[in-house]
């Protein structure tokens, strides 16, 4: 038993035992399994999925599919997996998280789950967090799947919808997180059924699900649509907020806020000529003021965003990574770019969103794999319903993990940082760097620079290397630093490849890990860690923190320094300890305690809007498929019919004039005779005779137009009307949650008062989808061949 396995929680413990038994099953089928021919192997697939049909399930054949994907890997790929990697791959079928080290072959891990998954014929997803991993992880198992007779498709940026239709209609689908969540967003937006590209959503095998379903969660996936032209209101706030002191703003870096004092509400008022800047009337005024004191305040170039070929971009903080195609919303884009002096676009109108948590929810059953989610193991069981395993390794863990060095100074820190690497790199050992951003990595670039240090350098500002840079920094004497993203998915092998290399690397120590300050999640800093130590290999890890680091100053630094009075600094001015990492990790705690707040947060609003979602996203559907309409329609016009009657005629006296004006205001054609005595009626059979008279209309339209021109143009008019008023209601929505904030002021729950707001809302928007259904369905001039 590895040094890991005895650090197991007894839960996993418990579960690994049991698990080993199923993958002694399976090593037991082994002889008999590669007896077989090429031919009987790919016929096992036949059987498997007669076997299915004849009513056996997924788990009844676990052990020998199973056994026949490794067989199948062994003989295409020359790699059969580890008892461990079968272990994984259990986790994983049974739509759990297996938590892996790096360097164990995950991309291996999902070979037998997603056979065993794609036996069924609805499909098999794997979720990359790139298009490179995507492409190259479905090429590395495509022997595997093409010997058994199984199809692999890929999901990337750019494939026209013919193209990626069939990506999607093969057996297992290797595609990115985003692309998955923006073809759901797209296919509810098509105009008809056969534009849409994907299936049933069944089964997802999420890799780097910790980054995914946790990093990315706070973020919604937005399909947004060009809004209005730009005001010049941008270009008047940006110059206004740089005439503002300090004295003139409330700057709060911890709570990541900002706002102006009295002294520049007066200045507002002088600058914008008005009288009042909290006037209803100015409130336009103060909305921009307010993002061009974020953009200039509280958003820093080169780490939130970065300025590439005239355009501003979002940098990912989890990954480092520029997040393309999207934008900050309700202006706040805009007035960055009025800040950079760059074209301003115009701002965009929300058409279509989707949280990953309940886009990733819709999924049959889907599990995933990280070298890191137990930390997050709670959030992971509250929103997603996944309990995490954490699985040995093949070889013990032999990295050594150094206390933190702590100086007082970001510059004493950098300084020691630079000594360091300068000493490991007269040795040759291979050293890696990570930065917690853009602008670090650079400011370290131009350190070592100073001190003729051959390095590279992997970025947001030059991500296309990626993999390439990662690949190659377990080489003899490289130095490279890197941003989080760190080639996640990506192998470090000591030598890269080369057996003598190799083994000189490893006589020096493996690969050197060094963090240049602590990530607000201690996921991405043990993902650093772990870029070091593979299989069983040497390495060594440790981080380089300073007072003036922002996660020390901003949520521990009064701990940090209390526990660093307690250790002797070094010659350099270091202090390390095991309290003192503990005063860091407990910092870092807090701050992924508040993180998890906002994701709920973020899930609490999203899962209002996602049952209205559901509604009419399924009554889309129908009309796509060509289901009739008649019963729709004419439930749609008793509703309007009532709601009329009981404004007009459940009143004393009744007014018969205003509720026949107002259902030929409605919809009714103006030469609809309607009874001209409807005093002796109850409203009950006024309501159902006028029905009667409606649905007579309906009928006759029907024969007037011919069934197939009627029940075509009927389905459009509805397609366009829901989709019309559902961006709007989107819109809306959108705008609604942004200020919904303003009410905890009064002591009200935001999220209660947003969902009640919400509910009249999704009311409104119903009430307006059937009135302007009918007013065209019931028009001659609506409803012609054109």
């Amino acid at each position: 038993m590895s040094f890991l396995d005895s650090l197991l929680s007894k839960q996993d413990d418990a579960e690994i035992r049991k698990l080993n038994k199923i993958v002694d099953q399976i090593e037991d089928l082994e002889e008999i399994i590669s007896s077989l021919s090429d031919e009987g192997l790919s016929n096992k697939t036949i059987e498997f999925k007669r076997r299915l049909s004849e009513g056996e399930i997924l788990d009844d054949i676990l052990v020998e599919a199973f056994a026949v994907a490794r067989e199948a890997s062994k003989r295409t790929l020359g790699l059969r997996q580890y008892k461990v990697q079968l272990i994984g791959g259990i986790v994983l079928h049974q739509g759990k998280i297996a938590e892996m080290k790096t360097g164990e072959g995950k991309t291996l891990v999902a070979v037998a789950p997603c056979y065993l998954n794609a036996l069924s014929g609805e499909g098999v997803h794997v979720v990359t967090v790139n298009d490179y991993l995507a492409e190259r992880d479905a090429d590395t198992v495509r022997p595997v799947f093409d010997l058994l007779g199984l199809s692999v498709g890929t999901i990337i940026t750019g494939q026209d919808p013919f193209t990626r239709k069939k990506q999607y209609n093969c057996d297992i689908s290797y595609g990115t997180n985003s692309e998955y969540g923006f073809d759901y967003l797209r296919d509810n937006m098509v105009k008809n059924i056969d534009d849409k590209v994907q299936r049933k959503l069944n089964f997802c095998i999420i890799d780097e699900v910790d980054s995914i379903l946790i990093d990315e969660a706070r973020t919604p996936l937005i399909i947004s649509g060009e809004g209005e032209e730009i005001s010049d209101l941008y270009y008047l706030a940006d110059d206004f907020i740089r005439t503002i002191e300090e004295a003139d703003y409330d700057l709060d870096e911890k709570e990541h806020t900002v706002s102006l004092t009295d002294s520049g509400f007066r200045k507002a008022e002088k600058f914008f000529k008005i009288r009042t800047i909290t006037n209803l009337n100015n409130m336009a005024i103060y909305h921009h003021i307010n993002q061009a004191l974020t953009a200039h305040k509280l958003m820093k170039i080169d780490d939130d965003y970065v300025v590439k070929d005239g355009e501003v971009f979002i940098v990912d903080e989890f990954t480092g990574r520029i997040m393309d195609g999207r934008r900050f919303s309700d202006g706040l884009h805009q007035a960055l770019e009025a800040k950079e002096k760059v074209e301003i676009n115009s701002d965009n109108k929300t058409m279509a969103t989707v949280t990953y948590q309940n886009f990733f929810r819709m999924y049959v059953k889907m599990s995933g794999m990280t070298g890191t989610a137990k930390t997050e193991e709670n959030e992971f069981e509250q929103t997603y319903h996944m309990n995490v395993v954490q699985i040995p390794t093949n070889k013990p863990v032999i990295r050594k993990d150094l206390d933190d060095k702590v100086y007082t100074t970001e510059k004493e820190k950098f300084d020691a940082v630079v000594e360091e690497i300068t000493r490991i790199h007269q040795t040759g050992q291979p050293i890696l760097v990570g930065t917690a951003t853009v602008e670090k990595s650079e400011y370290l670039s131009n350190l070592l620079k100073k001190r003729g240090l051959k390095h590279e350098i992997l970025n947001a500002k030059n991500n296309k290397r990626e993999a390439e840079i990662v690949e190659k920094s377990g080489m003899l004497g490289n130095i490279t630093i890197a941003t989080n993203m760190a080639g996640r998915g990506t192998d470090i092998k000591l030598g890269n490849g080369d057996s003598e290399m190799e083994k000189v690397v490893k006589e020096l120590g493996g690969l050197y890990v060094m963090g240049t300050e602590r990530h607000e999640s201690r996921r991405i800093d043990n993902q650093l860690r772990g870029r070091s130590g593979r299989q069983g290999d040497p390495g060594i890890s440790r981080f380089y923190v300073s007072i003036e680091d922002e996660i020390i100053k901003l949520y521990g630094g009064t701990a940090i320094k209390k526990a660093g009075k307690k250790f002797k600094p070094d010659k350099n001015g270091a202090i390390s300890g095991r309290t003192l990492s503990k005063a860091i990790e407990n910092a870092q705690k807090g701050i992924e305690g508040k993180n998890f707040e906002q994701r709920k947060d973020v899930l609490k609003y999203d899962n209002v809007i996602d049952k209205q979602r559901k509604v009419i996203y399924a009554e889309r559907d129908n009309v796509l498929k060509g289901v009739d309409l008649k019963d729709t329609i004419l439930d749609m016009a008793k509703e309007t019919i009532r709601e009329l009657a009981e404004k007009y005629l459940n009143t004393k006296p009744r007014n018969y004039f205003k509720y026949k004006k107002a259902l030929y205001q409605a919809f009714m054609p103006a030469d609809t005779i309607l009874i001209p005595n409807m005093s002796e009626m109850s409203v009950d059979e006024i309501v159902e005779f006028t029905f009667d008279i409606v649905s007579r209309v309906y009928s006759l339209k029907i024969m007037m137009l011919g069934e197939d021109v009627f029940s075509r143009n009927q389905e459009n008019v509805l397609l366009n009307v829901v989709d019309t008023y559902w961006v709007d209601h989107i819109d809306l929505m959108d705008q609604m949650r942004q200020s919904v904030g303003l009410v905890s002021v009064g002591q009200k729950d935001p999220v209660k008062e947003y969902t009640i707001e919400a509910f009249n809302m999704f009311q409104s928007l119903n009430k307006k989808i059937r009135l302007e259904t009918l007013k065209f369905v019931f028009s001659f001039e609506g409803l012609d061949e054109e």
